[in-house]
């Protein structure tokens, strides 16, 4: 059974675009033009919603309370404003991800995978203490330490959520915007520009250990754990 995605936004030649590139990549699609209207249209059927700001009548930021208290699905903001300070306002709201209008068509799908996957899993958003292990890689939360196959590694408060956050979701792409968005509050040092080094520090961190290449950059998106 195809995912279903509700689109929300009235340029109607975005619209489209979007109905159509989402069609294409095996998904159903419901599309609607104002937030009241993206309201009606949510139901029990929809698996994730795209939604503009610059809506007519009920605003984005308005709808997004209204859309997760009918049904809590992820919410991928589409905007051409770039203001980080909007980013951090929208995502206490309750937004999921945020793209700034002109978006990558790739990066997006990647994206809509991702938090598609992550909600079929029950990702909780702040699963805590949990220890996650993966081929012999174990990173304990409480104690900020990681090990390879017993042997511990040291790493920076930065390199720990990245690596966590590459853990939650093995063998799927993180984009670097999503990896940037979600660990901006504990991690404010890490930005576009440094996040490859803090991916390169951790590679080489655990090559002191062991032979294995656990993380694999996926060409202009971002990076992931490989199998």
């Amino acid at each position: 059974m195809p995912h279903t995605i509700l689109i929300i936004e009235d340029d109607a030649r975005i619209n489209e675009m979007l109905s159509l590139l989402l069609r294409r990549s095996g998904y159903r699609t419901i599309s609607a033009f104002s937030g009241t209207e993206g309201v009606l249209a949510h139901s029990e059927e929809v698996d994730l919603i795209l939604l503009d700001l610059m809506l007519p009548g009920m605003r984005g930021e308005e709808a997004i309370g209204k859309l997760k208290a009918k049904k809590d699905v992820p919410v991928i903001v589409l905007s051409a404003i770039p203001d980080t300070g909007k980013k951090v306002d929208l995502f206490s709201l309750g937004a999921d991800d945020y793209m700034t209008k002109p978006f990558d068509n790739e990066e997006l799908l990647a994206r809509i995978g991702a938090r598609l996957r992550s909600s079929r899993a029950g990702d909780a958003p702040s699963p805590g203490a949990q220890e996650l292990s993966y081929h012999g890689l174990t990173l304990q939360p409480l104690r900020a330490q990681v090990f390879v196959d017993g042997s511990p590694v040291k790493l920076t408060r930065t390199e720990l959520a990245i690596l966590r956050l590459l853990m939650l979701h093995p063998e799927q792409v993180v984009p670097k915007l999503t990896i940037l968005e979600r660990i901006s509050e504990d991690t404010p040092d890490c930005t576009e520009d440094s996040l490859k080094i803090h991916v390169h520090n951790i590679r080489r961190k655990l090559k002191t250990v062991t032979d294995r290449e656990y993380i694999e950059s996926v060409w202009g998106i971002g990076f992931m754990l490989k199998s």
